[in-house]
């Protein structure tokens, strides 16, 4: 069957235009930023679809929206119940409360402030219950079983996958010269969505396009499911991008992404707060962990591009104590955090002396550890650990340098 004719499991182009008229009642056309920067590094055109300034702060929703407006009086009478650490929970909230449904929405005990005031704001009424999601998941079912409350899925339902994949149809309008889209995967139902709607768009227009998927290394099922051919468990390791973090893909996500996804990819810890600063820093974009985990795979090299290329943005919505450490762990990842431990005499004047070096250099200190009890230590010295703020690679390498040549026998870190 050639690329023209392929059908996929799933929603229908029809399906996803249909969608797409639900949806625009209330969801924005993000904008499609260009990146400059992006393009010099990686030497093709680098679009950004940035879902992060979609209301309610990510793509959710969209297929939130989409299944809510299926639903039938009755079953909007019952209300609906959903469970979610976040983004899941605003997208419900929000769409409930535009259509004049009942929502009652169950999040971990631990859920970030920022995200739990939102989705009361939005007029939910949200129960805390379950210190994992896995927990709250069980509570909301136990919910809807005793209420008749309709759950409303994240990702794995054919209404949510029509919804989120109104974004591949904005994408092909927004970018018409793009040749690969990048897009994080979680559960799978954004994925599952964009590559259906943007490769059947795609070949009613005589044209092939690539969807690469991306997942957290540390939480990174479909990588293995893709490999072993059918879904699979994986243990999830905490990671920064929580909104992606599943062990296991959606049944139905899973079979439309085997069949029109290209390639899943996995990304580090440090490629996604590298990315995250990134955009911080040089797009002037708020995005969290799981939505910046598609830059990552740009930035670190995990696909392969030869022409323009869109990465999509799904989210914005992070906790700002996370994003310090993100930050924080960002910087250092990049090279700009230096974390050096040296041996002094323990006289007056040794820390100075350091600190002078470190001057000259134009290396900023921002924190000093000073001990005389290090093992190994003799009477007559001290230890000192120091944390200095640095240029990147090449100039933590020449205050290493300086500090040796100085005589001082320095320990990096934070490598």
């Amino acid at each position: 069957m050639t690329e023209a004719t392929k059908l996929y499991p799933g929603p229908t182009l029809d399906e996803f235009e249909r969608a797409r008229e639900t949806v625009a009642a209330v969801a924005r056309r993000t904008p499609m930023e260009s990146s400059r920067h992006l393009e010099r590094l990686l030497g093709v055109p680098v679009y950004l679809k940035a879902e992060n300034l979609q209301r309610t702060g990510s793509y959710k929703l969209r297929g939130a929206f989409n299944r809510i407006s299926a639903l039938t009086a009755d079953e909007r009478a019952r209300g609906v119940v959903a469970a979610s650490a976040g983004n899941h929970a605003q997208g419900v909230a929000f769409a409930a409360r535009e259509l004049g449904i009942k929502a009652t929405i169950f999040m971990p005990v631990g859920v970030a402030l920022p995200k739990l005031e939102a989705t009361r704001s939005y007029g939910a009424e949200v129960v805390l219950r379950g210190d994992t999601v896995a927990e709250t998941l069980q509570a909301a079912a136990a919910f809807a079983a005793e209420t008749g409350a309709m759950i409303i899925p994240p990702f794995d339902h054919h209404d949510v996958i029509a919804g989120q994949g109104t974004l591949g149809l904005e994408i092909l309008e927004q970018a018409p010269d793009v040749t690969t889209i990048v897009v994080p995967i979680g559960g799978g139902g954004l994925a599952a969505g964009i590559a259906s709607a943007a490769k059947q768009q795609a070949a009613r227009l005589g044209r092939s396009i690539r969807v690469i998927g991306v997942q957290a290394a540390n939480a990174a099922p479909y990588v293995v499911s893709l490999e072993a051919g059918e879904a699979r468990d994986v243990p999830v390791v905490p990671t920064i991008a929580d909104g992606i973090a599943v062990y296991r893909p959606g049944v139905l996500n899973f079979e439309i992404i085997k069949e029109a996804v290209d390639e899943v990819v996995a990304v580090s810890e440090d490629d996604i707060a590298r990315a995250l600063l990134v955009l911080l820093e040089r797009a002037k974009l708020v995005v969290e962990p799981a939505g910046a985990v598609s830059v990552a795979a740009l930035l670190s090299h995990a696909v392969q591009l030869d022409g323009p290329v869109v990465a999509l943005l799904s989210g914005g919505n992070i906790d700002p104590l996370l994003m310090q450490r993100v930050i924080a762990h960002g910087l250092a990842a990049s090279g700009r955090y230096l974390t050096v431990r040296l041996g002094l005499p323990d006289r007056p004047g040794q820390l100075v002396r350091v600190a002078e070096l470190l001057a000259s250099m134009h290396a900023n200190v921002v924190e000093v550890l000073h001990t005389r009890h290090g093992r190994g230590l003799q009477i007559s010295e001290v230890e000192i650990d120091i944390s200095v703020e640095t240029r990147g690679p090449g100039h933590r390498e020449e205050v290493v340098e300086v500090l040796r040549r100085a005589g001082y026998s320095p320990v990096v870190l934070d490598d």
